[in-house]
């Protein structure tokens, strides 16, 4: 499956931090780590055995900014 995660939208809310923690974390800076690794779009095979805690961050992410692809 695959994650992808518009940063443009995405204003470090820390939900989908607390959903999936082992996906998702804010760095020092309070700012969601993959703007470290993209700046405009992240996207990112996820294992299907984290299928559930992704899907509850796209589903928790108040600007909708994670989209999740079988």
């Amino acid at each position: 499956m695959k994650v992808e995660v518009d940063l443009n939208k995405c204003q470090d809310h820390g939900q989908c931090v607390y959903a999936a923690p082992a996906l998702f974390a804010l760095d020092d800076q309070g700012r969601l780590s993959l703007r470290t690794q993209a700046t405009d779009v992240y996207v990112a095979n996820v294992d299907k055995a984290n299928a559930e805690e992704l899907y509850e961050a796209a589903e928790v992410c108040p600007l909708q900014a994670i989209t999740v692809q079988e």
